[in-house]
C-alpha cells in the first residue's frame, strides 16, 4: 500500500424503497477537512490521468458504474516511491480512497457505460492558481499501461 493512502470500505443499506450509502463523515478517521463536492464523469475506456496535487488531499469513490483508480507514488522521498496501486471501486465495490498531496492518480472507466466519480478535496478548487498539476496517460515517466489486463 502507497504510504499515506487511507481505504474505507463503503456500506450499503438497501431497503424496498432504494438504496443509501454513507461516504465520508465528518467522524470518520480518514476525515481531515472539507473543502468541496464535485464529481467527475467518463465514458466507457476513457482514462482520466495522470494528475496530482501539492496542498490537497483527494477522498475519492464511485457513486455510478465502475472504474479504475490507480496511484503512483512520485514522492523522492516516500518510503513507498516508485508503487503503483490499483483499486476497482464503484458499484461492484464501494470503496472511497483518500489520496495524500503528490501521489500521482488516474481513473479508468471500465464498465459498458458512462461512470461518475465522487471527489469530497480537502480544498476549494481555487481558479486563478489551481492545484492541479498534469501528466498525459501515457507519459514514459509513470511505468504503468493502461490497457487492458485479462487473466
Amino acid at each position: 500500500m502507497i504510504e499515506g493512502v487511507r481505504l474505507k470500505k463503503l456500506k450499503v443499506i438497501p431497503d424496498e424503497r432504494g438504496r443509501l450509502q454513507e461516504i465520508l463523515r465528518a467522524d470518520d478517521e480518514l476525515f481531515l477537512k472539507f473543502g468541496q463536492v464535485y464529481f467527475s464523469t467518463a465514458y466507457p475506456g476513457v482514462v482520466k490521468g495522470w494528475h496530482y496535487h501539492k496542498v490537497q488531499t483527494d477522498n475519492i469513490t464511485v457513486i455510478k458504474g465502475m472504474m479504475k483508480l490507480v496511484l503512483y507514488d512520485s514522492r523522492q522521498k516516500s518510503p513507498t516511491h516508485g508503487e503503483i496501486a490499483e483499486y476497482f471501486i464503484g458499484e461492484h465495490n464501494p470503496l472511497l480512497v483518500q489520496i495524500p498531496p503528490l501521489v500521482m492518480h488516474g481513473l479508468k472507466c471500465i464498465g459498458a457505460d458512462e461512470a461518475v466519480a465522487l471527489n469530497i478535496p480537502t480544498e476549494l478548487y481555487n481558479y486563478t492558481q489551481p492545484d492541479e498539476y498534469r501528466l498525459p496517460y501515457n507519459d514514459s515517466s509513470i511505468p504503468y499501461d493502461w490497457g487492458r489486463k485479462d487473466g
